[in-house]
């Protein structure tokens, strides 16, 4: 397991004040480089990505080496794309099981899709944890709703008064799910595949436009043994990642969608990858087998509505979102736990809030809802 070291400090013995002197003078000018590179540009890839700009909030390997989350590191809004920065109403979420390997379908006790080609029935977990995101008052998504548009670029707090925070699922994030089984998923779908899943998806729910997917998001579930953009492959270290339609640095280049630009996410069968996407990462044994798909679909529902259309929203110098900062934290403040929804407990990871600690920023499970 993971854990996080603090960040390093200046130090110097008392004959050496001259060094001293210089220390100060270069570390307040790394200090106004970070305040002036906060306003994040779209041009900056996060070193998780492996060149691939594309893949904006990418869940990395447990064991990568990790962002740091240091005092000076706060997020910064980057501007809005297109006018959108954040998910401003109450967020939609669609799941997608993608491909005819998934299998004869069928629905459990709870009404949740069941799937003859999901060894590890990845499939109703994962729609019971989104029908249960934002209900019972739980206060995990009241870490997201302290950020907003609305405010200059590069701000990195939002001023009170402002209306248009992240919005609460206060009725849960689930809107809706589909087996898609009308061909098989590619063994290994490009970026601009996954996209275009994410457009037919659309059409199939109704939202034919662009206001219908204002706040919507789409999550694009590979099935068992597949590798999309790469995952578990040398050339794709990471669990999942999110985008959005219009992004031309894709692999495959930017999807047409006639729907208005469309969030989604590329989330593979994680547990494919076993421990290093999180299988075990909180509970042992067999209640710890889809950790990881908890942790990290949740990682990239956070990043969604913060970041709708990458890079417009809240990001950090380094290109990391909220849940980049927090990733495979095992002990102490911020470190990944059980939450209890009213569809069940599952396994989440802590997201960065930057009015944590008197507003130096930090790793929080739970935040008071901001409206």
């Amino acid at each position: 397991m993971t854990s996080r070291d603090s960040v390093p400090r200046f130090c110097g013995s008392p004959p050496g004040r001259r060094r001293l002197a210089v220390l100060a003078v270069v570390f307040a000018a790394i200090l106004m480089l970070a305040q002036s590179a906060s306003a994040y540009s779209p041009t900056v890839i996060s070193p998780l990505a492996q060149g691939h700009a594309y893949r904006h909030g990418v869940v990395p390997l447990l064991g990568a080496n990790l962002p740091l989350p240091g005092v000076l590191n706060n997020l910064s809004y980057g501007g809005g794309t297109g006018g959108v920065g954040v998910t401003t109403g109450p967020p939609r979420v669609y799941l997608v099981f993608w491909g005819s390997q998934w299998g004869a379908q069928s629905t459990n006790s709870a009404g949740n899709v069941t799937l003859s080609g999901d060894p590890s029935g990845m499939a109703p977990y994962i729609e019971a944890f989104m029908k249960g995101v934002g209900t019972g008052g739980e206060t995990w998504s009241g870490v997201m709703t302290q950020y907003c548009q609305g405010v200059a670029s590069g701000a990195q707090s939002c001023p009170a008064g402002n209306t248009q925070h992240v919005g609460y699922p206060s009725s849960g994030a689930f809107a809706g799910v589909w087996v898609d089984e009308s061909t098989a998923a590619p063994k290994q779908a490009t970026g601009n595949q996954i996209g275009t899943e994410g457009v037919s998806a659309a059409g199939h729910f109704g939202n034919t436009t662009a206001a219908s997917n204002r706040n919507t998001q789409y999550v694009i579930v590979s099935p068992a043994g597949t590798n999309p953009d790469g995952f578990n492959t040398t050339t794709g270290q990471f669990c999942a990642w999110h985008d959005y339609t219009g992004d031309s640095s894709m692999s495959g280049g930017a999807v047409s969608s006639p729907y208005g630009p469309l969030a989604f996410t590329n989330m593979p069968y994680v547990t494919d990858a076993g421990s290093s996407c999180g299988q075990n990462f909180v509970n042992s044994g067999s209640s710890g087998t889809l950790d990881g798909v908890s942790i990290v679909e949740g990682h990239e529902y956070a990043e969604t509505v913060t970041d709708q259309f990458p890079a417009g929203g809240w990001t950090d110098i380094q290109g990391s979102e909220n849940g980049d900062k927090c990733a495979w934290i095992s002990s102490g403040q911020g470190a990944s736990q059980n939450i209890t929804l009213t569809t069940g407990t599952f396994a989440v990871q802590s997201t960065w809030g930057n009015d944590f600690n008197g507003g130096n920023g930090g790793c929080e499970i739970s935040h008071p809802v901001v409206t």
